[in-house]
């Protein structure tokens, strides 16, 4: 076994480069649409796969996101919300956003979304301060309605100790304050380990977490693999060291 630390930024690029790389994501990209709703790791996933396909030009992570949680006291960067990321048979769509296409979605097609929460059932949950649901809502009526694909990427910075389905009742029980929280029924986790597994063919485990000097929140992973896999494993995070805080 090998041990690695990884930072939630590091973590969000991790992401990325593994779901630009998902052997679902590539077929969807050659027939059908790919709809990567606004947020801060998918704002990664977007730049990964757009690169991938040579139109990155004109992408920008920052202001890629509806809300956000900073420390307290940390303004931030203020930045024109331009679309969610909406790709139709290989071709992003500029300027679209999830509220545009959502009736035209059909089985076959997939949608990323974050998430703020899972457990560890496999469970996520999303935030939401918009008295009408915000865009989940939206993107739930495919993925009910017509089988639409729902796939998290998420950090393991997430994770939580009690079920979904508890927090959610807490959090939105009358008389609360604060975020609401949706359980993303049906949704498929893909986190920093589902990542290393398949750009490695590695397998991890969550040993530990967080540090200090800009190691708060990082996740601490023993993997497992051959050696080869294990030294490409290592190459591939020594790789990500550089990656600055996520400040978008």
């Amino acid at each position: 076994m090998k041990q690695f630390c990884i930072t939630p930024a590091m973590g969000k690029r991790l992401i990325g480069k593994a779901m630009a790389v998902h052997p679902d994501i590539q077929t969807v990209l050659q027939q059908g649409t790919l709809a990567i709703i606004a947020g801060t790791t998918n704002g990664y996933v977007a730049e990964e796969i757009l690169t991938r396909l040579g139109q990155a030009e004109g992408f920008t992570r920052v202001g890629f996101r509806r809300g956000y949680t900073a420390a307290p006291g940390v303004e931030a960067i203020r930045a024109e919300f331009t679309g969610d990321v909406i790709i139709v048979n290989g071709q992003w769509q500029r300027g679209k956003t999830i509220d545009q296409v959502a009736d035209t979605l059909r089985t076959g097609d997939i949608i990323l979304k974050g998430a703020n929460a899972f457990d560890t059932r496999g469970q996520a949950a999303v935030q939401i301060g918009h008295p009408q649901g915000g865009t989940i809502l939206i993107a739930m009526q495919a993925v009910v309605g017509r089988r639409v694909r729902l796939i998290v990427p998420v950090g393991l910075e997430k994770r939580v100790n009690e079920e979904i389905d508890t927090l959610v009742r807490l959090c939105n029980a009358p008389g609360s304050h604060g975020p609401r929280l949706m359980h993303l029924v049906g949704g498929e986790l893909f986190t920093e380990i589902d990542a290393l597994r398949l750009l490695t063919g590695v397998e991890a485990h969550l040993l530990a977490a967080g540090g200090i000097y800009g190691a708060e929140g990082a996740a601490w992973l023993g993997v497992w693999g051959s050696p080869e896999q294990e030294e490409a494993a290592a190459a591939l995070i020594d790789s990500l060291a550089g990656e600055p805080p996520c400040r978008v």
